[in-house]
């Protein structure tokens, strides 16, 4: 019996890292969305200030 508590333990953490990665991950696209986005908007803002000219 104690093998198996020993398994849940192992499979518990496995999930509890798996959450804490998948977090992560979905943090880490989120930023780089809104860099982007950041980025192509001020790009776009070079663009129409030279077009102005």
């Amino acid at each position: 019996m104690s093998e198996n508590t020993g398994e849940r333990g192992r499979e518990a953490e496995a999930t509890r890292e798996e959450r804490t990665r998948r977090k992560a991950m979905l943090i880490r696209a989120g930023i780089y969305i809104f860099a982007t986005h950041l980025f192509a908007g001020f790009v776009l803002l070079l663009f129409a200030l030279g077009d102005r000219k």
